[in-house]
């Protein structure tokens, strides 16, 4: 989400004349862009405001985003901060910033409208050219208020985005050079428009011309339409054949403390359902550890369900108290140390289980999407998310190649390039160890 509000507010910048430098250069107007889902996340935020500020002491400073909205009193504190601005009109901070510097900072903290949205963004010859995949924003809030998540409060109650709005900016995303159009939103599965669901969405999308790729981002199985396994099964369709479900706890202790949706039993059943519909399909999750009251017989429950389902990896997150939650509330805190050790053997589990699935598949041929090259070695991802390495000369940036994988290296997959047509190998690709 963050990232997908980066690159719009980017784009506005340039539109207005601005020219964007890396971040630690030395520049007019720095804007940081803020998390809050972790108290970690609060002080990232805070030591990249005061980065900014003591490279650039006489810069205009804007903060926006999660902790802006929800941490404002203790991000004014900071000398040298000049706007802070929530989520509502974080967008807009160009209205702001000509305001040029002030005595004390000025901070904008509108309630946060219920109302569906659109956005305005950059079309093609103002906006940056694409040239990997592309997130496009189409919900944002959400009204499942888990017990450990802040998010309801920093990003305000679930909405969706016009249809006809988010086509308009996939359209434009397309024209300039974007290939694979990933979902993006808080509870992207809750999308509602005027009678209009996710299915929906994805359809209107695969019917532009050029979209390649659809991806979903992140999604709560409660909210999946079983449509979708048709749409992954179709060969002419888009849609990837790759889901990333939230697990959090394999407690069903746990979970009902959560306050989440489902049990682990459903939640199994539902990954099992979605592997027999799309065989090929890929699957992730994320774990949280160290929620209040987990003793290690719900560690091991979790660890258990990770173990023996089908997903291939888990992002692995440390339970964060975070004001006007639920969990604040809760007994049995979990100490740092011990959710900490928790997390490293969730994060062993994932890894093994990536390395497995990228075995699974050595010999098979996979359609990847090259965006970065490293080492001689070209790397993007295959449309079941298994990151793939393939030894090139020449460019193969925003390329969709054919790759029959060859051997594990690390936590990718390395693979030989084909003929497009013939599947052949191509005569550019070189077989070779990793980088």
């Amino acid at each position: 989400m963050n990232q997908s509000e980066t690159a719009l507010l980017e784009e506005k910048l340039v539109a207005a004349g601005y020219v964007l430098v890396p971040f630690g250069d030395a520049a007019d107007l720095g804007v940081i862009h803020t998390c809050t889902v972790t108290r970690e996340a609060d002080a990232k935020s805070r030591k990249k405001v005061r980065q900014f500020i003591r490279k650039n002491p006489g810069a205009y400073t804007a903060v926006i985003g999660c902790y802006a909205q929800m941490g404002a009193e203790t991000l004014s504190a900071i000398e040298g901060v000049d706007l802070i601005v929530g989520n509502q009109e974080k967008l807009n901070i160009l209205d702001y910033v000509a305001a040029g510097k002030g005595a004390a900072p000025v901070v904008v903290r509108d309630r946060i409208l219920r109302d569906d949205f659109s956005i305005d963004f950059c079309d093609e010859g103002m906006g940056a050219a694409y040239t990997r995949r592309a997130n496009l924003k189409i919900q944002d809030g959400c009204d499942f208020m888990c017990g450990f998540c802040v998010v309801p409060f920093a990003r305000g109650r679930a909405r969706s985005r016009e249809m006809d709005n988010l086509l308009a900016e996939a359209r434009s995303l397309v024209r300039r050079g974007a290939k694979e159009l990933v979902l993006t939103g808080v509870n992207v599965g809750t999308y509602a428009w005027r009678g209009t669901g996710i299915v929906a969405v994805i359809e209107r999308l695969n019917a532009i011309e050029g979209v390649e790729r659809i991806r979903i981002s992140s999604i709560e199985p409660t909210t999946v339409p079983l449509e979708l396994f048709d749409l992954m099964n179709d060969p002419e369709h888009a849609l990837l054949p790759y889901l990333h479900i939230p697990l959090q706890s394999g407690s069903d202790v746990l979970l009902q403390a959560m306050g989440r949706k489902y049990s682990r039993a459903e939640w199994l059943e539902f990954l099992a359902l979605a592997q027999t519909r799309v065989p090929d399909i890929g699957l992730g999750t994320d774990v949280l550890v160290g929620f209040p009251g987990e003793t290690e017989a719900d560690f091991a429950d979790t660890l258990d369900l990770l173990d023996s389902g089908p997903v291939f990896y888990a992002h692995v997150f440390k339970y964060s108290e975070r004001a006007g939650t639920a969990s604040v509330r809760m007994q049995g805190k979990v100490d740092a140390k011990t959710a900490n050790a928790r997390g490293a053997r969730v994060r062993k589990l994932s890894a093994e289980k990536t390395r497995a699935f990228g075995e699974r598949r050595l010999g098979r041929v996979e359609q990847v999407l090259f965006e970065h090259c490293q080492g001689g070695h070209w790397t993007g991802y295959a449309g079941n998310f298994v990151r793939v390495a393939a030894r090139c000369k020449e460019s193969m940036e925003n390329k969709i190649m054919p790759v029959r994988l060859r051997r594990i290296c690390g936590d990718l997959v390395e693979g030989e390039l084909l003929d497009a047509v013939s599947e052949a190998p191509a005569l550019h690709g070189v077989a070779g160890g990793c980088a």
